[in-house]
């Protein structure tokens, strides 16, 4: 399901929990996408922390209503915008971090939840993503030394694609 043949973020946590000896990382996803590969392929690993927002219900119709003890849901309905977004995140996605305390962190940066990307109906702005790159850079800064990847993952419409990842690239670089 889903737009991805490969999972790349997958395929970059597991590469760190392996190859370099951590024993915690958390993958961040926001995107108008349920990241149902990446949370199928870690719902039973308890060294990933996946913590999700995406529109529901909208394809490919998954995600679920609660949280579990690694798995982070923030489903977000049809004209959804900045207060839901931003209090799903602090609600759920900080605290559930915070007490995780991931050694590294990976985000799959998907920027077709913006306002002007007709891939979705949900009502994100560049602030948005400004504002959660914020918060997600602080985190990895009080847990993981900073250490942060982010892979592009979805974003339709040029212009708004464009000014997200510019507002998502100035955060983490400073």
């Amino acid at each position: 399901m889903g737009f991805c043949l490969f999972d790349n973020i997958a395929v970059a946590a597991a590469h760190a929990l392996e190859a370099h000896g951590l024993s915690r990382v958390a993958i961040i996803d926001f995107d108008v996408h349920h990241g149902n590969g990446t949370e199928d392929i870690f719902r039973d690993e308890p060294r990933v922390l996946f913590c999700s927002s995406f529109q529901h219900p909208f394809y490919p119709f998954t995600g679920h209503a609660s949280d579990t003890a690694n798995l982070v849901d923030v489903p977000l309905g049809a004209g959804a915008g900045s207060a839901e977004f931003r209090a799903g995140v602090r609600d759920h996605w900080l605290p559930a971090l915070d007490a995780f305390a991931p050694e590294f962190l990976f985000i799959s940066a998907g920027f077709d939840a913006h306002v002007a990307d007709d891939m979705s109906h949900l009502q994100l702005t560049d602030d948005d993503y400004t504002w959660v790159t914020q918060e997600l850079l602080a985190l990895a800064r009080r847990h993981a030394g900073g250490r942060v990847l982010s892979m592009l993952e979805g974003g339709y419409e040029q212009g708004a694609l464009a000014r997200s990842v510019v507002a998502h690239m100035n955060v983490l670089i400073g």
